[in-house]
This record gives C-alpha cells, sequence and structure tokens, in this order.
C-alpha cells in the first residue's frame, strides 16, 4: 500500500518555506531593526511564494492572472506615491502613501487565496498582516497609508484572479491502429 505524502501534509512545500525563513532570521539588533527586517523578508517572500505555487501547481492560468495583478498593483501604487506626496512619519521622503510592501503582501495573499483557497493563503495573510504592522511600528507608514496598501494590493488580485479547477479526464476515446487492427479505445478512470 503506497501513502501519498500530500494526503497528510496539505501545506503547500512554500509555505512551508516561508515559515522556516521567518525563523531563520537573525535577532541580534535591536527590536525595531528586527520588526523592520523580518517585515522586509516577509515582503519579499510573498509574491515569491504566490507565484512559485503557480509551477507547483503546474498553473500557466494562474502565472498569467498572477502578472495581471501584480502588476496593476505596481502600477497604482507607484502612481498614487507620486502624486499624493505624503510625506513618512520618518521624515526620510514624501513617497508614504500608501504601502508598497503592505500593498504587494496583501496582493499575493489575495492572490492565494482567490486561486487556491483560504488554507493556502491563510500563512501569507499573516505575514501581509505583520509587514502592515512592521511598516508602522518602523514609521516608514501611518496607518492610513497600510490600509490603503492592503486596499489595492486585495482588490488588485481580487479582480484578476479566479479559482483554480484541476483539470480531471474521467473518459478519453483514441485510435487504435495495428497492422492487423484498425479501431477506438475508450479509456475511463472510475
Amino acid at each position: 500500500m503506497t501513502t501519498n505524502f500530500r494526503q497528510y501534509f496539505s501545506i503547500n512545500p512554500l509555505s512551508a518555506l516561508f515559515f522556516i525563513a521567518l525563523f531563520s532570521i537573525s535577532t541580534n539588533t535591536q527590536a525595531k531593526g528586527n520588526a523592520e527586517k523580518l517585515g522586509d523578508a516577509i515582503y519579499i517572500m510573498s509574491p515569491v511564494i504566490a507565484y512559485g505555487s503557480t509551477f507547483y501547481k503546474d498553473d500557466p492560468e494562474g502565472r498569467m492572472q498572477f502578472y495581471k495583478s501584480i502588476l496593476t498593483n505596481t502600477a497604482v501604487t507607484f502612481a498614487l506615491k507620486y502624486t499624493v506626496k505624503k510625506q513618512r512619519p520618518n521624515g526620510e521622503n514624501n513617497r508614504s502613501f500608501p504601502s508598497g510592501h503592505t500593498s504587494t503582501s496583501f496582493q499575493s495573499a489575495t492572490f492565494m487565496h482567490k486561486r487556491y483557497g483560504l488554507k493556502a493563503a491563510a500563512p501569507l495573510y499573516l505575514g501581509a498582516s505583520y509587514v502592515a504592522y512592521s511598516r508602522v511600528h518602523s514609521k516608514n507608514h501611518d496607518t492610513t497609508d497600510v490600509l490603503a496598501g492592503t486596499l489595492i494590493g486585495g482588490l488588485s488580485s481580487y479582480y484578476f484572479t479566479s479559482a483554480y479547477q484541476t483539470k480531471k479526464t474521467f473518459a478519453q476515446l483514441s485510435p487504435l491502429v495495428s497492422s492487423d487492427t484498425l479501431g477506438v479505445q475508450l479509456t475511463a478512470h472510475w
């Protein structure tokens, strides 16, 4: 009797990688630095996991949906940053609104949710929430900035992403030709 690994461990391997990387971040610096570094790591890993899942699932349609959602998210986020010109709480520059880290993290989480379900997206939603927290905590953004990023990221994936449908073939009809046989072969999966 063969055991299917996936039947016991249904978490996406890329999501597992996400958690391993979270715990491998160094904790030798100040608390503010750690929150920001961890938030930055999650921000980078979230789209990698979402995009990588389209390869894991052999889902070219999902890849196209991911491209559309991330490009829309990026375009809207940067258009707003350069037109609104809101000063950051830390005074670093005037590109605070909306939070790009937050919008990208929530775009990735919402993509996973819409495409592969809440179970696949839960780790990314937790990570995206932490990214939003870390951006406010590090004084790169205020609450309005991260809420706008959440909305932009979520809507960009919500609009372009549909649920993943597994391709199951119930029956297949194929020609059967040999030197002494001519016919049709029906193969069915029960």
